[in-house]
């Protein structure tokens, strides 16, 4: 408990000492009224001094103004245990809403400590210990064993292994070493590595990632928006009410005292605080739940769109498929085995896409840059690219067809990659996807979470969009799409009606996330276009991180819906009776306060998500 909750608490223990102490105590009048006002004010002074604050403001039609309301009105009436009572259960409630709300600021600090505080910078030879935010894009750092990582970078020193587990939420090691990439705030376990970085602090994975979980609260869901509708509209409704009830039986009837009494029933009843304060925390604590387990959902309204997908729309590459492609076979006709992979190697060498990169990595021979010059990517195409004054052509086999090459086609499964020189057609490499482990588990997960259809897209041959869709368990695929193919599908799959989220690797899927209903890149730990175009981001590759995500939604919704039908249940009843005389300000304090902490207890369980 922090020092504010411990005072807090001390205050509740004295006042209801005091309270039961003036209950047992055989006196009457004035030292009674005396003996009660004690433990109401320590309890209650400050609701009751921010329902004068607020008063004086303007700001009418709060709880803090109900509770005053209600309370002053039952000393009016001599009704001083009642009084007391109200205010001591209501401040329990509102310990346990803080008690609450500091729990799940806790996990989200916890997320907050992958920051480093500082950076071991090279700077003309020596070694300096700087704040992150002191290093330029380009300078060396060193990370040691058992450091974070400060900044975005490429090691160019050194091998080891990086723990990130605090930016995915799984545990296993990764091995990198000289030319790879890596992002702050994962840990160095084994080895000294020097890394020339690639960005400044502020635009750092890492403060992309917290700037999202500090930002989540900020982007309401429609649930919450309609009960801070419903509380602008109910609160002062009710008072009117209350009023009327006062006012106009004893007009008629006598006994102002009894409906007076009746009338501050009502006023505690219908109190909104279980809503007001329930809700935001659950799907607060659902957010910060999600991001423990590496998921990152940038505001209570995706989230609430989350639990409502029907459709599934994934990418292939780098999606189900792990993006991460092995050459099996090469078929040169013009040229040598050898030079046909130089070639390709070379024209994909500027490109970021997967297939690109196995290419250059299947080539592992040194790229001269000087030797590649004008290249140029033809969007669902391919790569053209002058290579030591030559015009080189490497693609699929509609770019063959543009530039007249007489290719043919190869019955390899697999991905294939033509290459020709102008309208010279050299031959075509076969290149491999293996489907991601889990992915056929997460699509069945995705049944059972109630996710009625999943689609694959992808721009692969027929033939092996076929084969990945039959091993992984997809209802339907779609083939051979280009970029603008896949928006107009995703288009048509919304027209159903359905709740759709898309999920892709956030490098080329930016126009179809942003589409989507929800948009969720996979695997995007480091990918600055991922975490700006989707909605949710999933910070490792696995699948199965989609089914996480999905059944955290659902069971905050439900944690939701839950709290708001007790609450007005409850409140409802209470308050009927309360008109009726039938409820007493004992039954009024469990129908405000107790509906309070039950809701709050509640809400607490979506932390545990």
């Amino acid at each position: 408990m922090s020092r504010r909750q411990k005072r807090d608490l001390a205050r509740i223990i004295v006042a209801a000492a005091l309270l039961a102490a003036a209950w047992m105590a055989p006196v009457e009048g004035w030292l009674s009224l005396l003996m009660y006002l004690a433990p109401y004010v320590i309890c209650g002074w400050d609701v009751l001094w921010g329902a004068m604050r607020n008063m004086a403001g303007g700001r009418l039609f709060d709880e803090k103004f109900l509770m005053t309301i209600a309370t002053v009105g039952a000393f009016c009436l001599g009704e001083y245990r009642e009084a007391v009572a109200v205010m001591v259960f209501y401040q329990i409630g509102e310990w346990f809403q803080s008690v609450a709300v500091g729990k799940s600021r806790r996990d989200i600090a916890k997320l907050m400590d992958i920051r480093p505080d500082s950076a071991t910078v090279v700077r003309d030879g020596a070694e300096m210990t700087v704040s992150p935010d002191e290093v330029a894009v380009g300078e060396t750092i060193i990370v040691r064993p058992g450091e974070k990582i400060p900044l975005d970078g490429i090691i160019i020193e050194g091998h080891t292994a990086v723990n990130a587990a605090a930016l995915t939420g799984e545990s296993l090691p990764r091995d990198v070493g000289p030319s790879e990439r890596v992002v702050s705030g994962c840990v160095n376990l084994t080895s000294l590595i020097r890394v020339r970085t690639e960005s400044e602090a502020g635009d750092s994975t890492v403060s992309r990632i917290l700037e999202l979980v500090e930002n989540a609260s900020e982007k309401k869901a429609r649930t919450e928006r309609f009960i801070t509708r419903f509380s602008r509209y109910y609160t002062p409704l009710v008072v009117i009410v209350a009023v009327v009830l006062a006012v106009v039986p004893p007009i008629f009837y006598g006994e102002w005292g009894e409906w007076i009494n009746r009338a501050l029933v009502f006023l505690v009843v219908s109190c909104p605080c279980a809503l007001v304060v329930s809700v935001p925390l659950s799907f607060f604590g659902g957010i910060g739940g999600a991001s423990r387990q590496g998921v990152l959902i940038k505001g209570a309204g995706y989230l609430e769109a989350l639990s409502k997908v029907k459709t599934c729309v994934f990418d292939k590459t780098g999606t189900l498929t792990k993006g991460t492609f092995t050459v099996t076979a090469i078929h040169p006709e013009q040229v040598s085995q050898a030079e046909l992979l130089d070639i390709a190697a070379i024209a994909e060498s500027h490109s970021s896409h997967p297939i690109a990169q196995s290419i250059v990595a299947a080539h592992e021979g040194h790229i001269d840059p000087a030797r590649v010059k004008d290249v140029s990517e033809i969007a669902g195409r391919g790569v053209k690219a002058n290579i030591d004054g030559r015009d080189i052509y490497v693609g699929n086999g509609k770019l063959m067809d543009e530039v007249k090459a007489k290719w043919h086609p190869c019955h390899h499964p697999g991905t294939i990659i033509h290459i020709s020189q102008a309208d010279e057609y050299l031959g075509h490499i076969v290149i491999n996807d293996e489907v991601k482990p889990d992915a056929k588990q997460a699509l069945a997960r995705l049944k059972e979470l109630g996710v009625e259809k999943t689609v694959m897209l992808t721009g692969d041959s027929r033939d092996v969009g076929a084969l990945v869709a039959k091993e992984v368990g997809v209802d339907e695929y779609h083939a051979q799409l280009l970029p603008q193919d896949k928006v107009a599908m995703v288009e048509e799959l919304l027209k159903e009606g359905k709740g759709l989220c898309f999920v892709g690797d956030g490098i080329n899927d930016a126009p179809v996330l942003s589409r989507a209903d929800v948009g969720v890149a996979m695997g995007a730990l480091g990918s600055d276009a991922a975490i700006e175009a989707s909605d949710v981001v999933l910070m490792d590759d696995s699948p199965m991180k989609l089914c996480r995500a999905i059944a955290v939604s659902r069971r905050t919704m439900r944690i939701v819906r839950q709290n708001i039908a007790f609450a007005l249940a409850v409140k409802a009843v209470v308050l009927a009776l309360g008109a009726f005389g039938m409820a007493d300000m004992w039954l009024a304090v469990f129908a405000d306060v107790g509906v309070l902490v039950l809701a709050i207890l509640n809400a607490m369980r979506a932390l545990r998500a």
